[in-house]
């Protein structure tokens, strides 16, 4: 089995299980480690504890390519300036064009060929022109992608109710459904206010806890009939 450890990306602070291959690192290196966007910089915080090894999929875990170096680290903060730029140029042609969409993020890919712009917006969008004005001023590939708020909420980041940093920006890798049966199953105040996270919709921790609830409840009653 090949040996994963843990880091910190750079970009979102999420934790990532990598593997490690022929890669020797150590706890505070930085790497560079594939991604969805054909790179990104991570943190070493773990390389021996059974945490970082928890995942089904090995295979499926991103390998890191090497130690970061000088050169890895200046274009890494010269993508982050350009997407702060490319952000600002899409909103000013999004205003010129007056297109109904609310700009959420962009990320440029490691090699720079390509940006992605995602939006959110209530139905269908022509932005056809906006993509051919944003494709002549930074001369890349414009790929535009609609999220929802869901979605939104995971890219941004925040903080929930509880203090610490959202769920789906923090661990979540997929959105389960949620529905108000959950809330009352377990006997919760029926308060749009108290159960909606940031996004909107109903927090994702009470599919948590009704599991955690299942749980205990199951406990409870095994000791019931032994007694």
């Amino acid at each position: 089995m090949p040996e994963l450890v843990c880091l910190i990306s750079e970009r979102s602070g999420k934790i990532v299980r990598a593997r490690k291959g022929d890669v020797d690192v150590q706890m505070g290196d930085l790497c560079l480690i594939e991604s969805e966007f054909g790179g990104d910089l991570a943190t070493v915080t773990d390389t021996a504890s059974d945490v970082c090894r928890h995942m089904k999929a090995v295979q499926e875990a991103p390998r890191i390519v090497r130690k970061a170096t000088e050169d890895d680290e200046r274009k890494f903060d010269w993508l982050l300036d350009k997407e702060k730029r490319a952000f600002d140029l899409c909103q000013q042609r999004i205003k010129s064009l007056n297109l109904p969409m609310k700009l959420t993020a962009v990320r440029y890919f490691f090699n720079e060929k390509k940006g992605i712009f995602f939006y959110t917006a209530d139905g269908r969008i022509d932005f056809r022109q906006l993509v051919r004005d944003l494709a002549k001023e930074l001369k890349m590939r414009i790929e535009m992608h609609q999220v929802g708020v869901r979605d939104e909420a995971k890219i941004i980041g925040g903080l929930g109710v509880c203090g610490r940093p959202l769920c789906c920006a923090s661990f979540m890798k997929t959105f389960e459904p949620v529905t108000i049966q959950k809330a009352r199953k377990q006997q919760i105040v029926i308060n749009p206010t108290k159960i909606s996270g940031l996004c909107g919709r109903l927090m994702c921790c009470l599919a948590f806890e009704e599991e955690s609830r299942g749980r205990i409840y199951s406990e409870d009653e095994n000791r019931a009939i032994e007694d």
